[in-house]
């Protein structure tokens, strides 16, 4: 039979930080997590609230979690994001960078000082999580040119036409190709065409905002999504990478190479009308063969 000091010893040598916290989020008590690899001292934090700890958000939905781990009286996993720069603590031992945490919250069958409380036990996720966003950025990504692939594309048009019908926030999409490929691989051979493709893909990375995301669609073809731009909008943004493109091969690469290098573009916005993106989608790529129809090199609107 183990004895109260040795439940003691126990709990304090759990390798991962567990918390007794009361409904309104008061420490309770604090358990393990020593390793200053992984966690934060949890030192002086008896007798405080979560309030008193972390931003009015963060505390809000850590009182959220509590609550619902209460009501459904159900284990919660939750993972979750914190700072020491999010913490009010003068605490300075410790991992340097934001830890991702798992936290298992269950209700205990007692109450402290008349209030109900929750075991929550919060484990350091962080290498995972990273290993994870890394998986799932390589999963999303060409591996030729850097920008993002037709599966992250859909994804992300997908979200864009549900914003544009719920909150009629305007999406334009751009799409493109270079021009007289297939004849500077059969001349020139595909490791100089490859080498347009990735000149291609470099200056859509230097042409985008935060919100502009860039793909390639497959071979030569490429799309651009601009949410929150109009029509109008994305027509000067499509001359000005016209120009940036027109720009590089002039510079980078032989006259002789330049001179047949070009790209025709297609443009369209969602509207009203659209039943999906996929509608939207297409209207830029018949917008882009009409270019192609018209001469090349230019910009069509579809």
């Amino acid at each position: 039979m183990i004895s109260i000091e040795q439940m003691a010893m126990v709990l304090e040598a759990l390798p991962d930080p567990a918390f007794v916290l009361s409904r309104s989020g008061k420490y309770v008590a604090v358990f393990g997590g020593h390793d200053e690899r992984y966690y934060h001292s949890s030192e002086g934090l008896m007798g405080l609230r979560i309030a008193d700890m972390v931003s009015a958000d963060k505390a809000a939905w850590f009182l959220e979690q509590i609550e619902l781990a209460l009501e459904t009286e159900a284990l919660l996993i939750r993972e979750y994001e914190l700072s020491i720069k999010e913490v009010n603590t003068d605490v300075e031992d410790g991992p340097l960078n934001p830890i991702w945490f798992e936290g298992r919250i269950q209700k205990l069958n007692f109450v402290v000082d008349d209030e109900p409380v929750v075991l929550w036990m919060a484990s350091n996720i962080t290498e995972r999580h990273d290993m994870e966003a890394k998986l799932r950025e390589l999963s999303d990504t060409d591996q030729l040119t850097g920008l993002f692939n037709r599966r992250r594309l859909e994804r992300d048009l997908m979200t864009h036409y549900r914003t544009f019908v719920e909150s009629n926030k305007p999406t334009s999409i751009l799409v493109f190709d270079l021009d007289n490929l297939k004849t500077i691989n059969d001349t020139l051979g595909h490791f100089v065409g490859d080498e347009v493709i990735m000149a291609v893909g470099h200056i859509c990375r230097g042409s985008l905002n935060n919100d502009g995301m860039a793909c390639r669609f497959g071979g030569d073809e490429f799309v651009i999504a601009l949410p929150n731009i109009e029509l109008a909008q994305a027509m000067v943004f499509a001359e000005l990478l016209h120009g940036r493109f027109e720009a590089h091969f002039n510079r980078f690469f032989a006259k002789s190479l330049a001179s047949v290098i070009s790209v025709s573009i297609g443009i369209a916005e969602i509207i009203p009308s659209d039943t999906s993106y996929e509608t939207a989608l297409k209207r830029a790529d018949d917008a882009l063969y009409q270019a192609k129809r018209a001469g090349k090199n230019r910009t069509m609107m579809g």
